[in-house]
């Protein structure tokens, strides 16, 4: 247990973009701060800490997160902002999306391979009548519609999802799995499933603005895994639309998603408690920006730390899009997760990402509405049950080999869970 320092510099504000010149105000990798000196960038003393020769740990030192030419030149081509929402007008370079592949009876693919889409919507669900309706009203309305396609599998639930997903006409691909298999594993069969060059997991209780997709879309690199953000939602909130009677928002948000919601923008620890990721407590409480902080996170590559966060950590799932081919490289979501549970998951695939040479970009404008259940902090009791167990896992994993070559062993761990499913769509 180490006790951190709580004072910090003023929040910058966030870099500006121009629309002619691809330069932008970051700092230059000989100025980034020594991370074992300074009040900002702590010592390493996460799960990472000790990077082993040979270790997926040591596969992330060696890389840095240096996004600057990336978003630059993406400006300097489109003339577009990187955190500005993209214009429909914009999408239509795109490609549009191939008819899909017939599924069989159990799910999986016949007659062949669709053509690659341009981007594939992975929605896991588990239990999610009560928020299905809204997230693919959502989906439905996007800017980027004719451009990407929706994979939902259903993770055996035991309300009404699965007629949901039977029924909805946003739903490109849906099936009902025979036994629940956990997040993790659902979104890799999802995966399996997609037939687009970008995978962009979402959860089942996101409500996202119009233009989100395309923005994932327009930015996608084969190198670069696109992070969005959320905005939780509790059902009860003040100056929340109608309740629906079992307790869940009847209609949209009002307004527009915070960015600073996100605990990746805005972070505020708790005094005197350990964090759980790399064990620091915190003399006082404190606003922490890590995205801020750390310059659109170009700062946090080679292991440094933001107090608790690295930046594997950044990477959260319930809005975030990767290269399919990098996804299916290092076999996905990781067996040690497979099964109920919240927690870690995310974090690791982060880690095997970036050892594959992938860079981690935020969007800034890609916010969306997160969705809290009615009866949150008993959900996040049982979501948390079994969170050392994972925690554990996931520092085991690290001191491992990095994953690579692990394509053929995802399709076999995704057609296995789909033995017994039902096509829905």
């Amino acid at each position: 247990m180490v006790t951190m320092p709580h004072t910090q510099p003023s929040r910058p504000q966030p870099p500006q973009t121009s629309n002619t010149e691809p330069t932008v105000s970051y700092p230059a990798h000989d100025q980034l701060p020594d991370p074992s000196a300074g009040q900002v960038f702590g010592p390493q003393i996460g799960p990472l800490s000790q990077a082993r020769p040979g270790s997926l740990a040591a596969a992330v030192h060696a890389q840095g997160n240096d996004h600057r030419r990336l978003t630059a030149e993406f400006e300097h081509r489109t003339g577009i902002g990187w955190h500005q929402p993209t214009p429909t007008a914009a999408l239509t370079a795109l490609p549009e999306l191939p008819a899909p592949a017939a599924l069989s009876a159990s799910g999986t693919r016949s007659g062949g391979r669709a053509a690659p889409a341009r981007v594939s919507v992975l929605l896991p669900a588990r239990n999610s009548a009560g928020t299905l309706p809204l997230v693919l009203d959502a989906l439905q309305a996007q800017s980027a519609a004719d451009h990407f396609e929706v994979i939902a599998v259903d993770d055996a639930s035991d309300d009404a999802t699965a007629q949901v997903l039977r029924k909805h006409p946003r739903v490109d691909r849906a099936v009902r799995l025979a036994d629940r298999i956990g997040c993790a594993a659902v979104r890799n069969v999802a995966a399996y499933l997609a037939t687009g060059d970008l995978l962009l997991s979402m959860d089942a209780d996101m409500v996202l603005p119009a233009h989100v997709i395309g923005d994932f879309a327009a930015r996608s690199r084969p190198n670069a895994v696109l992070i969005g953000f959320r905005h939780n939602l509790r059902a009860d909130h003040a100056g929340t639309p109608n309740i629906g009677a079992a307790g869940w928002l009847a209609s949209p948000p009002a307004g527009t998603p915070n960015l600073a919601a996100d605990h990746r923008v805005r972070w505020t620890p708790p005094a005197g408690v350990p964090m759980f990721y790399s064990g620091q407590v915190y003399e006082k409480a404190f606003d922490g920006y890590p995205l801020d902080h750390t310059a659109d996170l170009a700062m946090l590559g080679h292991g440094r730390m933001y107090y608790d966060w690295d930046l594997p950590r950044m990477l959260v799932t319930c809005l975030a899009a990767m290269p399919r081919a990098a996804f299916f490289d290092v076999g996905g979501f990781d067996d040690a997760f497979t099964g109920p549970g919240w927690g870690c998951e995310d974090t690791h695939l982060g880690a095997a990402l970036i050892s594959a040479g992938c860079t981690i970009v935020p969007l800034r404008q890609a916010v969306g509405w997160h969705l809290d259940p009615p009866d949150a902090e008993h959900t996040w009791k049982n979501k948390l049950a079994g969170f050392s167990q994972r925690l554990q896992s996931m520092q085991d994993l690290f001191h491992q080999p990095p994953p690579t070559g692990r394509s053929a062993d995802l399709t076999q761990r995704a057609q296995q869970f789909l033995r017994g499913a039902v096509t829905l769509r």
